[in-house]
């Protein structure tokens, strides 16, 4: 029988706006066996988001104790404000032979990379930065200013693109959250990751 030796860690990465969150949440719904790590941050709520589902929201003060305490398996400070990933829940699901998929910002994913080196990282790219700052302005959650820097960075995270293992252009929600689905379930497959028993 062929089993897989241990959990699989799949990191997306893109850009603000580039709809990580939107896609991730699609490929939830078709790959219902993959537990979603859910970041901390010290940024305010945005309209129709629920502390603990798209992020757990804290402050600098809670923030600075959960560094402190070794509680995050990386953090970074990003667009001003502070973000987080629970060690504990990803060192738990993998260690109980279950994938983890994790939405995070290029300098998380490059400290999570040093840990877990054999980890899935994909790149979500947006089709042009004029369709970046389309969907930036079209969600109506920032201001024209926070626009401003959350687009000056995304040139910065752009670059980031090469050493990601896959990259997804994100034209359509349908199409890309096929993709990704394609990936994990390729890299389930992968015969690095797994091994026979009872033969």
């Amino acid at each position: 029988m062929v089993e897989k030796k241990e959990g699989i860690l799949f990191v997306v990465s893109g850009p603000s706006g580039v709809g990580k969150g939107t896609v991730i949440n699609e490929v939830l719904k078709v790959i219902p066996d993959i537990n979603l790590s859910v970041s901390y941050t010290t940024r305010p709520p945005r309209k129709n988001e629920t502390n603990g589902k798209e992020y757990f929201f804290v402050s600098e003060e809670e923030f600075d104790r959960m560094i402190n305490d070794g509680e995050f398996l990386e953090w970074a400070r990003v667009h001003g404000n502070f973000y987080g990933t629970p060690r504990s829940f990803i060192e738990e699901k993998l260690g109980e032979n279950k994938d983890v998929i994790l939405e995070i910002d290029t300098q998380g994913a490059r400290q999570v990379k040093r840990i877990f080196p054999d980890g899935v990282f994909i790149f979500i790219l947006p089709p042009s930065i004029e369709a970046l700052l389309t969907r930036l302005r079209g969600r109506g959650t920032d201001c024209e200013r926070d626009i401003e820097i959350r687009l000056r960075n995304a040139r910065d995270e752009l670059s980031e693109w090469e050493w990601y293992n896959y990259i997804v252009v994100n034209e359509t929600v349908s199409f890309s959250k096929d993709l990704i689905a394609s990936i994990i379930l390729a890299e389930r497959c992968r015969s690095s990751r797994l091994e026979m028993k009872g033969i």
